[in-house]
């Protein structure tokens, strides 16, 4: 929800440190956006309306993946990520100590990288 809080296009930042990137969605990320945006009011409302909007852009890949029995939507992130665009300070570390790269929002006006892209 970073563009909605902090002014920051992600898909061009993105285009930036990964020229030839291609953005993945899984569809419980969706389904998470969807639930935040239907049980929300105000700020965090618009910032979920905002997240799906970008998701589901045609710069974006939705895919299907489902959770495991009782899986966290963070748990299967790391279980499926190679790399990892994320702001929650548990879930880098969880990625980190996974060797998974985390792209991540720096100084709220930029994306930074931490970790090995493996390009």
């Amino acid at each position: 929800m970073i563009p909605a809080q902090f002014h920051v296009d992600i898909l061009d930042e993105l285009g930036q440190i990964l020229p030839n990137y291609r953005l993945l969605v899984p569809s419980f990320v969706i389904d998470e956006l969807e639930a935040i945006k239907r049980r929300s009011k105000g700020k965090a409302r618009v910032e979920a309306s905002i997240a799906l909007k970008i998701a589901k852009s045609p710069r974006i890949n939705i895919i299907n993946v489902d959770l495991k029995n009782r899986e966290k939507v963070d748990d299967a992130l790391l279980r499926i990520s190679n790399v990892l665009c994320t702001n929650d300070l548990g879930l880098k570390r969880r990625a980190k100590e996974r060797g998974i790269a985390v792209i991540y929002l720096r100084q709220k006006n930029y994306l930074a990288v931490d970790g090995y892209l493996g390009l």
